[in-house]
Formats: structure tokens, C-alpha cells, sequence
């Protein structure tokens, strides 16, 4: 007999037709359960009375060669499409992409808002299709109408900053929501995991826990530099997110070039690199790397170098193919209009963002110059951020020290690899002086 995947294989072949790579092992796999569990019905069988025995055989058969015929016809032209995608219209990027997704979310159809359904037209002067409030607020801005659920404005904007195409843009509620959104897009509770590298961003294991997904941990060396075995050690065939952190937090370096590469080349998923402090970095952004690597996915913010951790706005850059997933499990309407409509002032203004961002360069220098000279502090780390991750010696003591006198830092000591640090943002001038007269007081 024909081998089922071989079947498989040539009639999709006379197709012209692609489906996931594994997915007839896969199927061969269920078959293969379901034969077995067919040879242990016909041993229980054998103890019934004649007639009960061939009814559960006959039933136990029938039941595996309706699986076969389902396996060897599923993908017969006229049903091509599998849990709502089609892949005979597919790229193989995107064919290898919607392989990683869960899937209850390949099959999913997405809420259509009011404003999906007619996005505007100079011919529209009365809206009621929304149930909003004609009236209006009692504010003086209006806000009577749902805001755009794409940020088309705020998109255009920002593609002329970063250099990409609107269509690799997903705008969130901070970059929290787009980890959020990947956990909820490519991770199956349970079965699937992420790999991040501690001391890190804490919210990748917060958000895992919430979707149910594992959390493998690659430590980062004692020195905070990666280690490459420690990732290939986690990884396996259900590695479904990378999350390199560059600057990383809290320790402020930048992750080498040639390893972020190497992942890019090497993991089986999602590699998302977390740039929220890259402005603040000598090492540009890679941005530029996503025409080269569909696998990759950008974070970034405008809560640090641009000053806007109020407006809580996160941006990912990623394939058009991410893209559109993350757009189809969304809120419909998660930026509300004054967020955007601010964002979008802000980014006229690069030239006030930078010169901002060069104040607090020279900052993090100055701390950087006088902090080693004071007794309690052990080691000052290197930082490509705003902030520095600063060794003493007691950083529970320093820590409520420095509380009492008005200064608040974060305590890392129980941070891996962090014994004893405190991670400082850079202040204004006036704060970071404050804050060296103050721990130059402390009494070791």
C-alpha cells in the first residue's frame, strides 16, 4: 500500500498546491494512533458475545478508514482552504509563518467595527452607524466619534521616520500589548514556549504566564553577554518566540550584532528584538533587517527617547504577513483619538526628541564619571540607555536610604546575575547632582 504522505505528496504535487512542512508526518502520526487503538478494540472485542464483537469491530474499522480518506481528500482543490487561509495563494514566507500560529487563530474571524465597514469618503456628512453620541462630550475637543482602528495618520508619520512601509506597522497600548498579542497569536497554552535571557524585561514571563505558555530561560553570562549554546540548549520544535531585549534591561548593553544574526538565522520561530531604549544606543536600529529576515519582529516605544510614557504608545515592526495577524486579534479601537492625535504632534518635533535625547546622554556621562568615586558604589556598568545598572554595597540599605531622602531608584539585586544593584535613570541635571551629593552622604 501506498504510503499516506507519499499519496499525499503527489496529488498536491499535480496541484500545484503547498501546505505546512510536517503536516502529513503529523497525519500519519494520528493514523497510526488511531490503527493501534483500532488493534486494542479487536482485544477487547475477542472476551464480547459474537455479535457485540463484530458490531465494535466493524465500527473500530470503519472509524480508521474514514480518518485516511479525510487525510488523503482534505486538500483536494475545492478545499484547498484549511482553518480559513488559503495556501495556494500564499508565499512560502508566509506559508512557513502561519505554520507558527495557533490554530484557533488561523481559523479566526476578526470583530468588523463601524469604522472597518466605511473608513470615510469625502461623500460621508452624517454618520449613524456606529451608536456613538451625535451630541457630543461635555469636553470642549471633540470626541464624539470612534477613533481610526488602524492610525492611518500616525502610521503615515511614523513610516517616513523609520524608514518602512505602513504595512509593517502595528500600533499598541505600549509594546506590552504587542508581546501580549504575539503570546496570544503563537503560543498554544501548554504545548508551546518562548526563550528569553535574564536579567531582563520582566513582562516576557508575565505575559507567557498569563497565556499559559512555558518560559525557557538562556541566561545571559555573568558578564551579560548571551550565550549561544544556552539558546540552541532550550530550543525545540515548539520554540515558538525569541525575546532579545538591545539595549537590554536592566543591565543597558546592546546584544552583539553577530549573535542577534545568528538567531535570526538559527531559531525556529519569532525572533523579537526589544528596542524601546535604541535611541539612546550608538548602535543603530534593525529596522533595515526586516526585508532580510521575515522571522524578525521589532519592538520599540515612545515612552523613552520621545518622552510620551503617559500617552502609553508601542509600535512593532515586523512582515506584512505578522502584521495583519496582530491587527485581526486586537481591540478594534485600542489608541484612542488623543493619544494618536498627539503622538502624531510629537513626531513633527524629531528635533526637540533629539536634543532631549542628548541632555540625558550627557547625563548618563556624568554619572557614569562620578559614581565609581563614591564609597558605596562597587561598580558602575556600561549602558547604551538612559539609565544605569550601579553595583554598591547594600542595595536593600541604599535602596530605603535613598527613599528616605526623596529619591526613588529600582532595587535588581534579586535580579539573576544583579546581587546588590540598583538600576538609576538618568535625571535632569539638577536630579542627577541630587542624587551624587546624596549617596556620597551614605555611610558604608
Amino acid at each position: 500500500m501506498e504510503p499516506i504522505n507519499d499519496k499525499l505528496d503527489k496529488q498536491l504535487k499535480e496541484q500545484q498546491l503547498l501546505v505546512p512542512e510536517g503536516y502529513f508526518e503529523q497525519l500519519e502520526q494520528d493514523i497510526f494512533k488511531t490503527t493501534t487503538g483500532v488493534k486494542q478494540i479487536e482485544i477487547t472485542a475477542r472476551k464480547q458475545p459474537v455479535i457485540i464483537k463484530r458490531l465494535i469491530i466493524v465500527t473500530a474499522v470503519a472509524a480508521s478508514i474514514a480518518l485516511v480518506y479525510i487525510g488523503v481528500n482534505l486538500f483536494s482543490k475545492d478545499k484547498i482552504t484549511r482553518l480559513g487561509v488559503q495556501f495556494a495563494e500564499m508565499t512560502d514566507t508566509e506559508i512557513k509563518i502561519n505554520a507558527l500560529l495557533r490554530p484557533n487563530i488561523r481559523s479566526l474571524k476578526p470583530y468588523s467595527s463601524a469604522r472597518d465597514e466605511f473608513s470615510g469618503g469625502t461623500a460621508a456628512q452624517v454618520f449613524l452607524d456606529a451608536n456613538e453620541n451625535s451630541i457630543g462630550s461635555p469636553l470642549d475637543t471633540d470626541y464624539r466619534r470612534y477613533p481610526d482602528p488602524h492610525q492611518g495618520v500616525l502610521k503615515q508619520t511614523l513610516a517616513r521616520l523609520k524608514g518602512v512601509s505602513t504595512d509593517r506597522i502595528f500600533l499598541g497600548n505600549g509594546s506590552d500589548e504587542a508581546i501580549d498579542l504575539l503570546f496570544r497569536a503563537f503560543c498554544e497554552p501548554g504545548t508551546d514556549h518562548a526563550i528569553i535571557l535574564p536579567p531582563t524585561y520582566g513582562m516576557y514571563a508575565v505575559q507567557a504566564g498569563i497565556q499559559g505558555a512555558e518560559v525557557r530561560m538562556a541566561p545571559l553570562r555573568p558578564d551579560f553577554s548571551p550565550d549561544v549554546e544556552a539558546v540552541r540548549a532550550a530550543t525545540d520544535a515548539h520554540s515558538k518566540l525569541l525575546f532579545l531585549c538591545s539595549p537590554n534591561n536592566p543591565t543597558g548593553n546592546d546584544l552583539p550584532e553577530d549573535f542577534i544574526l545568528k538567531m535570526l538565522g538559527d531559531f525556529p520561530g519569532l525572533v523579537v528584538l526589544d528596542e524601546a531604549y535604541a535611541d539612546f544606543s550608538e548602535t543603530p536600529s534593525r529596522v533595515a533587517l526586516l526585508d532580510e529576515f521575515p522571522n524578525l519582529v521589532i519592538l520599540q516605544t515612545l515612552s523613552k527617547a520621545w518622552g510620551l510614557a503617559g500617552l502609553r504608545i508601542g509600535m512593532a515592526f515586523a512582515h506584512p504577513f505578522i502584521i495583519n495577524i496582530l491587527n485581526k486579534i486586537k481591540y478594534p479601537y485600542n489608541l484612542n483619538a488623543a493619544t494618536t492625535r498627539l503622538a502624531t504632534e510629537a513626531l513633527y518635533r524629531e528635533n526637540q526628541m533629539k536634543a532631549n535625547a542628548a541632555t540625558l546622554l550627557a547625563g548618563r556621562a556624568r554619572l557614569q564619571a562620578a559614581l565609581p568615586g563614591i564609597p558605596c558604589v562597587q561598580t558602575v556598568f556600561p549602558s547604551q540607555a538612559n539609565f544605569l545598572l550601579v553595583r554598591v554595597t547594600d542595595a536593600d540599605d541604599i535602596y530605603q536610604y535613598l527613599i528616605g531622602q526623596g529619591i526613588v531608584v529600582r532595587n535588581r539585586t534579586r535580579e539573576m546575575h544583579c546581587e546588590n544593584c540598583l538600576r538609576i535613570t538618568v535625571g535632569t541635571p539638577e536630579e542627577n547632582e541630587r542624587l551624587i551629593a546624596v549617596l556620597a552622604k551614605y555611610k558604608c
